[in-house]
């Protein structure tokens, strides 16, 4: 897998670098300021990126304004953003753009190597990573929400992770065809219209943030 890294922390920049390539994947470039991403992006046309939301010369969004635009120019284009908080309008903002090859992961996450690993994969592939915190804080400012019981919430939040429902069984303690028919509550509740596939479950996250 072909990654485009941008990160301005030399030490967690060079300690994903060497993570990466350990596990068989090729960082192709490797940048440090919110300018150097986007020529990276269309040069090099990842498979994914991997990218730090706050970055040199601003320290605020440099980022995520990449990453979106990236996604405008080169649809698609898998992202994984990196955040040191949770930043709950910069994460909103990411999965408005579309839900398909998009991550949100805290920088704690990464210390996590399998869990990293996974996400990151997860997101190449087309899925969806979002950080458990990151959800949890979403989850509690908005309204749509209060309508889903509290095991409701629970499969909401894995699902937004990216997990499957043998693993969100496995997770809870709770048969499979529980977790379908939770899940099938939770589209209803949120009004989510059958004729939706392939990204019904984030939708469902989507479906409060834009509330």
């Amino acid at each position: 897998m072909r990654i485009v890294m941008a990160e301005d922390n030399v030490l967690l920049r060079e300690g994903l670098v060497l993570l990466l390539e350990t596990v068989g994947h090729e960082v192709v470039a490797v940048v440090g300021s919110g300018p150097e991403v986007l020529p990276a992006l269309l040069e090099h046309r990842p498979d994914v990126a991997v990218l730090d939301v706050r970055l040199p010369p601003g320290f605020r969004d440099e980022g995520l304004r990449a990453a979106i635009e990236a996604r405008r120019l080169l649809p698609g284009l898998p992202v994984l953003v990196l955040s040191q908080y949770v930043e709950e309008s910069y994460a909103a903002e990411l999965l408005a753009q579309g839900v398909a090859g998009v991550g949100y992961l805290l920088k704690d996450r990464v210390a996590r190597v399998e869990e990293f690993r996974e996400a990151l994969e997860r997101v190449a592939a087309g899925g969806t990573a979002l950080d458990p915190e990151v959800i949890s804080q979403l989850m509690s400012r908005h309204d749509p929400l209060d309508t889903l019981t509290q095991r409701e919430r629970e499969v909401l939040g894995l699902m937004a992770q990216g997990l499957d429902n043998p693993t969100i069984a496995g997770t809870l303690f709770i048969t499979e065809r529980s977790v379908s028919k939770h899940i099938g509550n939770i589209f209803l509740k949120l009004d989510l219209p059958q004729s939706d596939s392939g990204h019904r479950r984030v939708l469902a996250v989507l479906a409060y943030l834009k509330a």
